[in-house]
């Protein structure tokens, strides 16, 4: 593969010279301008210098005193303006030049008259049109000049570029070549299948007689979708640094301005450039910015929301219209293909919809160790372990981590990052920053402590539960004064329903011990409330695992990947709204009673552990593994995948238990 640039391949932005060479450059633009301008300044500074030190030297007078030389005949030469009078007198044998102002309303005709008889040489000046018509229209120039210099001219570099208006509707797109791309497969991770759908795309581009010997015909659009964070737009820079050919990146937002129509004549132009310089690549990032469903006849049609429609219908029309669009392949990216257009999604427009998943454990592994690269890690930082200690996070979480354990090493002054700096990067990530300036009394801190292990306990005598990795009363984050984290010894992609009421029942041992511990509860609670809640009303509402309202879905989800909401759909009759509270209510306060269970069975191992809690402020695994005499082997366990019999909740992270203040 040849790294040497082409012409074609130059990166470039409408508007402006490819790298490397020069642009064309203007009298007035950047530093070019303040060159000129200080040439300029420095010019009539040494032309004005130049007049003061060897010009003939001017005395201003009186107007009395040049009527005194007058009377005095002392004057040799006299130059009378409109409104000044100027000239040479005697004085002490050498001659002297002089310059007065004229009074209002004085009649210079008798001053002539005495100057004739005098036999004095006078002249006379009379200002000239052109002079005058400067000194009127000159201030006007200059206030123009300034307006244009200083708005008009800056509103068109945003709005068009150098060309001005006529280039608003060149798009923005940045055109890459292999030289400027350095990403590439080897820079990705955890998305093995997308990867391999991907470089087929980069293989028809470099050998397309390939496919055109059985008649196979390469997709027109392949549309990446998935939560953020889990590499879509890394996916497009690999394409860039895999493929020989031209690759147009812009975000979608990009097409939308001030101008109605400004969209869709950028969409037409994008394809236009890249046809001509086809086989290309064009990735869109955030297509559903352009790319939302279009209202129809009811909807609203006014404003940008028309703005929006004009642009998707030129989109459509390019993807595959009436004039082919053969060599050109779009990449899209979404983490919104709900509100997508069903048009823009059939087959001819985007062929292939790839869903970019969160990565597995493996997946978590190869990726820390892609950004662990050009880390200096310690001997004792397993990447293996941090993979199952970070299940639910993304790829761009994870590069979090190793940034955040390396910033944490520098900060500490060690040479490697240590386990330790990782594991708590890990927290920082979940938790948010420790809050060591939050000082808690030594009742609070009792609470928080007999909470936390409420949590804890449950987790460990209900039967199904994940582990319990970490206790901690170190306030975090934003209200958290303390938290409880569950690591899953495997990874998980269903839940039973003997699971979700064991974790409801674990969400509830934290009131539980409150209650048992101290007589009443307080409102650290409230997140283990909200969350409990809601896996109760979906197991009802989605999962069908109630007896009383059947076996049946009556919840309406929102976006899938972007905080999906949920909620009660409309279609509900009062009967089976009664029924359905009746079934949470049962489930909730069935789940209480197992976690009072648990901690009023275990209330003396509950009182030593809030001890050593309270000493050291936080207790992982192995020091519950040790206290009751159970033996710490899941890390050397192997990794493997467990399917069960139904579908996981939304959130697939660990539980952090965060109490509120």
């Amino acid at each position: 593969m040849s790294d040497q640039p082409r012409d074609a391949k130059k990166k470039a932005t409408p508007g402006k010279a490819p790298p490397g060479q020069p642009g064309p450059q203007s009298p007035f633009s950047g530093r070019q301008r303040w060159i000129t301008i200080a040439w300029a300044v420095g010019a009539l500074a040494l032309i004005f210098a130049f007049q003061t030190r060897f010009g003939p030297t001017t005395e201003d007078i009186r107007f009395s005193r040049f009527l005194t030389l007058v009377e005095d005949e002392e004057l040799t030469e006299v130059d009378i303006g409109t409104t000044s009078i100027s000239g040479t007198y005697s004085s002490d044998d050498q001659e002297r030049n002089f310059a007065t102002t004229i009074p209002p309303a004085f009649e210079t005709t008798q001053l002539v008259n005495r100057l004739q008889k005098q036999d004095v040489a006078f002249t006379g000046q009379q200002p000239s049109f052109w002079s005058q018509f400067l000194i009127s229209i000159l201030p006007f120039l200059i206030i123009a000049g300034l307006f244009y210099f200083f708005f008009i001219r800056r509103m068109r570099q945003q709005l068009g570029g150098s060309g001005g208006p006529m280039s608003l509707g060149k798009n923005k797109a940045k055109l890459y070549d292999r030289t400027d791309m350095k990403t590439t497969f080897s820079d990705v991770a955890g998305v093995d299948e997308v990867e391999t759908e991907l470089q087929e795309l980069v293989e028809y581009l470099k050998r397309p007689e390939k496919f055109a010997r059985i008649g196979a015909r390469i997709p027109k659009g392949v549309l990446l979708v998935g939560p953020p964070g889990t590499g879509k737009t890394l996916l497009a820079r690999a394409i860039a640094g895999e493929a020989e050919v031209p690759f147009f990146y812009i975000s979608a937002s990009e097409f939308i301005e001030l101008f109605v129509g400004l969209g869709a004549a950028r969409v037409r132009d994008l394809f236009q450039q890249a046809r001509q310089r086809a086989p290309a690549i064009v990735f869109i990032d955030e297509i559903d910015s352009i790319g939302q469903a279009r209202s129809g006849a009811a909807g609203p049609q006014m404003g940008s929301h028309q703005e929006q429609e004009q642009t998707l219908q030129q989109l459509l029309t390019e993807m595959d219209g009436f004039e082919p669009n053969s060599g050109v392949i779009i990449v899209a990216a979404s983490n919104r293909p709900e509100v997508l257009d069903q048009a823009l999604l059939r087959p001819g427009r985007f062929d292939r919809q790839i869903q970019v998943n969160l990565p597995d454990i493996r997946g978590r592994e190869e990726i820390l160790r892609i950004h662990a690269r050009d880390v200096k890690l310690g001997i004792n930082a397993d990447l293996k372990v941090l993979a199952r200690r970070t299940p639910g996070f993304s790829g761009a979480q994870l590069a979090n981590v190793i940034n955040e354990g390396a910033l944490l090493a520098a900060r500490g002054g060690r040479e490697k990052v240590e386990m330790h700096d990782l594991e708590e990067a890990i927290d920082r990530v979940i938790a948010g920053l420790e809050r060591r300036s939050q000082v808690l009394s030594d009742d609070e801190r009792r609470l928080v402590a007999y909470h936390e292990l409420g949590h804890a306990l449950v987790a460990r005598f209900v039967e199904h539960s994940d582990p319990v990795h970490r206790v901690s009363i170190i306030p975090r984050g934003i209200g958290a004064l303390g938290y409880t984290q569950q690591l899953p010894d495997e990874e998980r992609y269903l839940m039973s329903e003997p699971e979700l009421r064991d974790r409801i029942a674990v969400l509830l041992g934290g009131r539980a011990a409150e209650e048992i511990v101290f007589g009443f509860a307080t409102t650290g609670a409230q997140d283990d409330l909200m969350k409990a809640t809601e896996i109760a009303r979906r197991m009802v509402m989605e999962f069908g695992m109630s007896e009383v309202v059947g076996p049946i879905n009556i919840a309406e989800r929102g976006s899938r990947y972007l905080s999906p909401a949920f909620r009660r759909g409309d279609d509900v009759s009062s009967e089976t709204e009664v029924a359905i509270d009746r079934e949470v209510k049962s489930i909730l306060l069935d789940a209480q009673e197992r976690a009072r269970k648990v901690v009023g069975e275990h209330r003396d191992d509950m009182d030593n552990l809030a001890k050593v809690l309270l000493d050291k402020e936080s207790l992982d695994r192995k020091d519950l593994d040790s206290y009751f005499g159970g033996s710490d082997d899941s890390e050397s366990d192997e990794d493997e995948e467990r399917p069960e019999t139904l579908e996981l909740p939304k959130d697939t992270r660990p539980p952090v238990k965060i109490r509120p203040q």
